[in-house]
């Protein structure tokens, strides 16, 4: 994982972008989290929740994910009613 973030620094222009939906292999590079623990925040509402497209695809909504890492401690999901 080591070289991945290192990538990201020597390229800057690797973003994740402000709209659209996005995979986990897409938004690892920018998760302090390892998969399993983003998995467990996600069961506990305290990451985005994912969308489920069919029984293997799962994406979650980049606007969230923006939310989510830019104050990863005190993120709630919004419950709209």
């Amino acid at each position: 994982m080591k070289h991945i973030r290192t990538a990201l620094v020597a390229n800057p222009s690797m973003t994740l972008p402000a709209d659209g939906m996005s995979r986990w292999n897409q938004i690892a590079p920018f998760s302090p989290f390892c998969r399993e623990k983003f998995r467990q925040l996600v069961k506990a509402g305290r990451a985005p929740q994912p969308v489920k497209f069919s029984e293997r695809c799962t994406a979650y909504p980049n606007r969230e994910l923006h939310r989510f890492f830019a104050d990863p401690l005190n993120y709630k999901v919004e419950v709209v009613k």
